[in-house]
């Protein structure tokens, strides 16, 4: 989405405050931006013009409804935009403030201390992008027709995309992405224009298990090209988990490959809240048969840091949302901080996924903690034959 068409309220008691971050905005080229001086008049301004906000600055110290309390309301209505908190509060308070934020089903996108920096600023945006950039793909659907088809014509295509270990930058997994692949259109189909589809038409067993055995049928051609063995990490969605049975559909899978579970790391996104008896009992079972488990896209969902001590996860991804501007960052910092602790107590892998530029790279290998990493940077997701290619091309420049 170009930044000229995106459209920003602030809200903060403090005109100094709204004349400085409006002046930084404009000067960034957002020029669709509207100030209140409370969150009451915000809310009057939202339902009185109809305003479709993409993205809206709220400070949380604020007379009469304060930002929490707004953040609440917003989610109530059912607003879809990004939020920021704009704050000097103590951190503590901005990270409860944060996990409210979620909880009422808001997308919190970051907070913005003050005083405001340009640089953050800067990331925050970023994050923002990304968060509408999502939206967007989301719009674009197959029908139930389409996808069906597609399934049908054997079209579900397996591209890869490798976790580096930060210390040794050799391959420790390899993230299997779906993509359909017909020959009408020029470009592969991302899993944006159908996963949810294929959810919501009870498909998305079909299309995993066709994406699981045409990787599981690499694995073995990948062991010999990657010279070391390695684990094939395979999305499952959390209405998968609800199929009591699904670890013994999987195993079928794995045994006519002659892979074992330890060798397989199924990525579960937080997307969903994972709280019924047969999502967890599925949970436990697939980690009791030695499959990884690893949860996907943390920082964007439901789970928080005391469910990360009770579930059986082996591995945390860490959204890239809280991996952009990293390095400039002290909200994302924070949480990164406290995910590096947890995951050395309960001897639990961490990924940083979305790792797009260096500086962002150069601060998490100072982790003495050997933090797998994933990303644009690295490599993109890959048909196999391309990934062979990025490999021996990986090995002469990093490795040797």
């Amino acid at each position: 989405m170009n930044r000229f068409d995106i459209r920003i309220a602030l809200v903060d008691d403090s005109h100094a405050i709204l004349m400085m971050l409006c002046a930084n905005l404009k000067e960034l080229g957002y020029k669709n931006i509207d100030v209140y001086r409370s969150a009451s008049s915000a809310l009057d301004g939202i339902k009185l013009h109809n305003l479709n906000y993409d993205a809206i600055f709220t400070d949380l110290n604020m007379p009469e409804i304060d930002g929490m309390e707004f953040i609440r309301i917003l989610g109530k209505n059912g607003f879809g935009g990004g939020i920021v908190i704009v704050s000097e509060m103590d951190k503590r308070v901005i990270s409860l403030a944060s996990d409210l934020a979620r909880k009422g089903m808001t997308h919190l996108i970051g907070n913005l201390p003050k005083p405001i920096l340009t640089e953050n600023l800067t990331a925050v945006l970023g994050k923002l992008h990304l968060f509408l950039q999502k939206g967007v793909q989301s719009n674009l659907e197959l029908t139930e027709e389409e996808l069906l088809n597609a399934i049908t014509e054997n079209q579900i295509t397996p591209f890869y995309q490798p976790k580096i270990d930060s210390k040794t930058n050799r391959v420790s997994s390899i993230e299997v992405l779906a993509r359909i692949v017909r020959p009408q259109d020029l470009h592969p189909i991302a899993p944006s224009a159908f996963i949810p589809v294929a959810e919501k038409y009870d498909l998305i067993n079909l299309l995993t298990f066709q994406l699981f055995e045409k990787s599981t049928a690499d694995h073995s051609r990948l062991i010999q090209t990657l010279d070391h063995d390695f684990k094939t990490a395979i999305n499952l969605s959390s209405i998968q988990l609800k199929d009591l049975d699904c670890p013994n559909k999987l195993g079928i899978i794995l045994d006519i490959y002659d892979l074992n579970p330890s060798q397989i790391i199924l990525e579960i996104t937080e997307e969903h809240a994972l709280d019924s008896p047969e999502q967890l009992e599925t949970l436990n079972r697939l980690r009791m048969r030695g499959f990884g488990l690893s949860l996907d896209d943390f920082g964007t969902g439901f789970t928080n840091l005391n469910q990360l001590r009770t579930l059986p996860f082996t591995e945390i991804k860490i959204d890239r949302s809280l991996i952009s501007g990293i390095h400039n960052d002290p909200f994302s910092q924070t949480i990164v901080n406290a995910l590096v602790d947890l995951s050395k107590k309960q001897k639990i892998d961490l990924v940083a996924e979305g790792i797009e530029l260096f500086e962002e790279l150069e601060f998490l290998q100072n982790y003495d903690k050997n933090i797998l990493m994933q990303g644009y940077l690295i490599s993109k997701p890959k048909p196999i034959e391309e990934l062979l290619k990025w490999h021996q091309v990986w090995q002469k420049s990093v490795i040797d």
